[in-house]
């Protein structure tokens, strides 16, 4: 392609790429915009399959969108792909598998890069292993730009923008609820399944990863955010609540870091919770949650919990795509509520005797989290990076969503197209 085009949608085919289509044809042309997109994938059958779909869907004919073939496996058809674009989204999971020949061919070509991936091992992995690089290159490479972690990332710093003092700690509840009436099927498609077990069976691995990334140790800031017990009743969401076991955390601590390192910022605890119905809720998941952990650390285990993914999440997951009905009518919401001090404290002062005297109560919300509101994240998250190179960290790297997008207008943007950030109260 001797023209080359902002944005490639790698990984079209698969259900996240395509519902990405229907945002990147709206905001590639909104606010006066003018700019050009394709799709990629291994299949030019399959791709073409899915422009007519797309095109049935939306009313309107993009059958002659730019169609790309690219393949993880094919390095050489990879930096066909990456040199034909400004900046590669990738929906190409799972990334701890697939994502990184994607990020170095797009190093090799000057692209920029932003991906849905949920797996802590291989975002942190791609920020030790090239984050020099890309710095070097002047290329952006932004993880996490889906459910998981804009609205976690991007709300603990809408958080700290809204906070009139210092802000020290935040706990998020993210909740998700089938409006009624519920309908049968799983909540979740089982590429979303496989990541997360490729993710949470790397633990040790993540570990040992985080002694050679992170050689210099934040200050222990205190008053210290303490974790709370695997059963507990939250009094601002009035639900139980469980550890939330997803990405959120990682990279808020990296963003955090990040501001810290850069920004001379005092850095915010986070501790990511998920709200269920009730106490017996937690009891079962609990105990899902412990056979899990218990199966992963181990090979077969893992295979075991990947060839039956129904049993082991109770029909959330399954081999089975959620069928349309039932992903627009779920709902995605976190509350995050932080508490600190009504004056300024230096990020030098790590010990501040005098109690948490304000707090504030912020709200991120949207529909269909798997398929609507992760490619509405995605897409505006790679249209941003284009658009605003003024707003984003003047050297290139790895980053998460929260440094490379906490000044630019994603947020407003976000709040206009149906991913809601609201602050409730302040006291």
């Amino acid at each position: 392609m001797s023209i080359r085009l902002d944005i490639i949608l790698f990984g079209a085919t698969g259900l996240t790429g395509k519902n990405c289509i229907k945002y990147l044809d709206k905001f590639t042309k909104l606010h006066g915009r003018d700019l050009s997109w394709g799709i990629a994938g291994r299949s030019k059958v399959k791709l073409m399959h899915v422009l007519e779909e797309c095109s049935t869907a939306m009313g309107k004919d993009i059958t002659n969108i730019p169609i790309i073939i690219a393949d993880v496996s094919d390095n050489a058809s990879l930096n066909r792909m990456t040199a034909s674009t400004r900046i590669i989204i990738n929906c190409c999971g799972p990334f701890d598998v697939y994502g990184e020949p994607v990020i170095i061919a797009c190093l090799e070509t000057g692209t920029h890069y932003v991906d849905v991936a949920g797996e802590t091992f291989f975002m942190e992995n791609m920020q030790y292993k090239y984050n020099k690089l890309a710095e070097q290159k002047g290329i952006y490479v932004v993880s996490a730009c889906g459910a998981d972690s804009i609205p976690g990332d991007l709300g603990v710093v809408y958080l700290q923008q809204n906070f009139e003092g210092t802000l020290n700690s935040i706990e998020s509840y993210m909740y998700l609820d089938e409006k009624e009436p519920k309908t049968p099927g799983p909540l979740l498609n089982y590429a979303t399944w496989e990541s997360a077990i490729e993710g949470i069976g790397k633990l040790p691995e993540i570990i040992a990863l985080r002694r050679k990334l992170f050689k210099k140790r934040i200050p222990n800031y205190e008053p210290r955010l303490k974790r709370r017990p695997d059963m507990y009743k939250n009094h601002v969401t009035n639900t139980w609540l469980v550890p939330f076991l997803g990405a959120d955390r990682g990279v808020i601590n990296r963003t955090q870091r990040y501001f810290y390192e850069n920004e001379n910022m005092r850095p915010i605890q986070v501790n990511p919770y998920e709200g269920v119905n009730s106490a017996a809720s937690v009891q079962f998941i609990n105990l899902y949650k412990n056979i899990i952990l218990s199966l992963v650390k181990y090979k077969y285990g893992r295979k075991l919990l990947l060839a039956f993914p129904g049993f082991f999440t109770a029909g959330m997951f399954s081999f089975d795509n959620p069928s349309d009905e039932k992903s627009e009518r779920t709902s995605y919401d976190i509350t995050f509520y932080g508490s600190g001090w009504d004056e300024n404290v230096p990020p030098s002062q790590t010990h501040v005797r005098k109690p948490p005297n304000k707090t504030i109560i912020g709200h991120v919300s949207g529909m269909n989290p798997g398929y609507g509101l992760t490619c509405i994240c995605v897409t505006l998250s790679a249209v941003v990076l284009l658009t605003e190179p003024e707003n984003i960290p003047e050297k290139g790297g790895v980053y998460t969503p929260g440094a490379a997008f906490a000044r630019t207008s994603l947020i407003k943007q976000l709040n206009e197209n149906g991913v809601t950030f609201e602050i409730k109260s302040k006291m």
